[in-house]
């Protein structure tokens, strides 16, 4: 696809680099040189310096040819005119990056008027992000398929756990059999296992599964913890605010510590059901104050990644909450991850996902609609939902078959309200929901699961 991004900061240059990686061809628009010569110097992108705004700006990017135009600049009124230009200049489809919440209550009606294919909000999808973890902290991420009926859970396998040792044809017979292991992170390796493989301390693993189900597998495994039931928040942006009304509409409690008195004052009117503290939540004194002890959730969400990283170090030493830590840069990924940090997120991963989602699904064919795309263990692997339809080469044919690829797993099949953790026997029918899990190739059809 011809691919044309408007705005190159963190959101626009992981987006490049994603859409390189998908042999797309992109060119990239911002005012500033020096943001466009770090993604042009570094990545196989064309820059145009100007105005994405500008009709003569977006001629010279090649708006008449474009399949696609994706504006993330830092204001939601640029890019939402952005879109509109380029809709009018061109035939390609547009994607706007939204995220003041006075906006939240129309994407339907600004979708519809300006002729939108998808209006992105990173905060508030950063924000389910957690809102899930915290709701089943056994998992320290939660991917949901088929509209929340099925999950991927991922956890980690700790120094005492009864995995340790296990060998996974095992698996079944010793721990669960309505799970089914996915994949496997070992240091900088990730795994699809087969039944030779052996668990071993530190690995994160990704089992499908419907959450009861899993509720049960981390009880007998001794990883089981109940929802929270309060959570601290510290920093009081979009994020804070978007998780806040997410966890009060959950009926948990939520603290908010927030260094900006006018901020407080905002949040203070907007969630009045939430405790808006003003102070420095890198303070250890205030924080032990509002009760970091005994928190059962803790997500650190301040606008620096080193004060993130901090914080949730100090209330894994100090407390027993489910702690979750917001990163904005991601260029020492392998260094974070060692780190006891609970959960990490990443915005502007969650957001390049759901666009490269979309870019994907244009790709499809009759044979299947693709729903969901999940990068896993930093982009090596991939979890992707597809719907069969009835011409689908790979519907009606027994799992054990049909000829996959290498390093492919059919995870879980829904179908008609009950979901199937597959056997050999099992096969996938018109209208099912298919959660696949592959590593070492792309796709974005159901088709391209099988060997040519």
């Amino acid at each position: 696809m011809n691919i044309i991004i408007v705005g190159c900061g963190k959101v626009g240059y992981t987006l490049v680099e994603q859409l390189n990686n998908e042999d797309h061809d992109v060119v990239v628009v911002d005012e500033r040189p020096e943001k466009l010569q770090n993604i042009t110097d570094n990545l196989d992108a064309m820059g145009i310096l100007g105005n994405g705004m500008s009709h003569s700006t977006l001629l010279e990017a090649g708006i008449t040819t474009a399949d696609l135009l994706i504006a993330v600049t830092g204001d939601d009124e640029k890019n939402l005119l952005c879109c509109l230009i380029a809709k009018k200049t061109g035939h390609c489809q547009t994607i706007a990056r939204v995220r003041n919440p006075i906006y939240n209550e129309e994407i339907a009606f600004l979708k519809e008027e300006f002729g939108l294919a998808m209006i992105i909000n990173p905060e508030q999808a950063t924000a389910m992000e957690i809102a899930q973890i915290f709701q089943f902290p056994s998992a320290i991420r939660v991917d949901s398929f088929a509209k929340g009926h099925m999950s991927l859970l991922h956890f980690r396998i700790g120094p005492n756990s009864p995995l340790i040792g296990l060998q996974l044809f095992k698996f079944h017979q010793t721990m669960q059999r309505n799970v089914l292991v996915c994949t496997v992170i070992r240091g900088d390796e990730v795994i699809i296992p087969n039944g030779d493989f052996q668990f071993e301390a530190n690995d994160i693993v990704a089992i499908a599964s419907e959450r009861r189900n899993a509720l049960e597998f981390f009880r007998k495994i001794g990883a089981a913890k109940s929802r929270v039931g309060n959570a601290i928040l510290a920093g009081g942006g979009k994020v804070s605010f978007y998780l806040a009304k997410m966890l009060l509409h959950s009926g948990i409690d939520v603290t908010i510590i927030e260094i900006d008195r006018a901020r407080c004052e905002v949040l203070s009117e907007q969630l009045p059901k939430a405790t808006i503290i003003c102070g420095d939540a890198t303070d250890q004194s205030l924080l032990m104050q509002e009760g970091l002890a005994n928190a059962e959730g803790f997500a650190a969400l301040t606008g620096l990644d080193e004060e993130n990283i901090l914080l949730s170090l100090y209330t894994n030493r100090v407390s027993g909450a489910r702690t979750v830590t917001k990163i904005n840069r991601i260029g020492f990924h392998s260094v974070i991850s060692e780190l006891d940090l609970g959960s990490i997120v990443y915005p502007r991963v969650t957001t390049s996902d759901y666009i490269l989602r979309y870019v994907r699904s244009t790709n499809a064919s009759k044979n299947s609609e693709f729903e969901k795309l999940y990068k896993l263990a930093n982009g090596k692997a991939e979890a992707l939902e597809f719907i069969i339809k009835e011409s689908s080469s790979v519907s009606g044919i027994p799992l054990q078959d049909l000829n996959l690829r290498k390093n492919t797993l059919i995870g879980c099949i829904y179908r008609n309200g009950h979901v199937i953790i597959p056997s050999g026997q099992d096969m996938m029918m018109e209208g099912d929901s298919v959660l696949v899990v592959i590593s070492g190739y792309r796709i974005s059809d159901i088709r391209e699961i099988l060997e040519d």
